[in-house]
């Protein structure tokens, strides 16, 4: 039987320094493209971990704003441990390429006055969203990222 190697589960995290962003994994597809996963990282694993209405209004968000500052996003998924984000795109760029466009999509985040897709038809959980606390973590994790990056 072949052995299955999931990368986030060999990551220490006691040395994960949040907020930070991390290429964690890169693939090459049979027909050469490239698909790059990155670590979102917003909160210290086992410290700080983000309620469920935060991170669900920060998906949301992010799935926009993100994707109007990079190409090639396919998916922005919330981490099970709701520390952070994982961003897939394809293609490759620098984590601190990474870093700056999620600095000026989180800022996109502090304007928002509503959160999208917040109906029964648009999501499947449209009841817990939360924009105060996207906006929370925002903010510290904007300010954190511009301090490093």
């Amino acid at each position: 039987m072949k052995e299955i190697k999931v990368e986030s589960f060999s990551l220490d995290h006691t040395q994960v320094q949040a907020p930070h962003v991390r290429q964690a994994e890169v693939f090459h597809t049979p027909k050469g493209d490239v698909i790059t996963k990155y670590d979102l990282r917003f909160t210290q694993p086992n410290q700080e971990i983000m309620p469920t209405g935060a991170v669900h209004a920060l998906e949301h968000l992010l799935a926009g704003f993100l994707r109007e500052e990079l190409e090639g996003v396919i998916d922005l998924s919330p981490m099970g441990c709701r520390t952070g984000f994982y961003l897939i795109k394809l293609g490759q760029n620098t984590e601190g390429e990474i870093a700056r466009a999620l600095i000026k999509a989180l800022g996109k985040v502090l304007a928002a006055d509503e959160v999208p897709a917040r109906s029964p038809i648009q999501c499947g959980n449209y009841r817990d969203l939360s924009l105060f606390g996207a906006q929370e973590y925002a903010k510290t994790v904007k300010q954190g990222l511009e301090d490093k990056y």
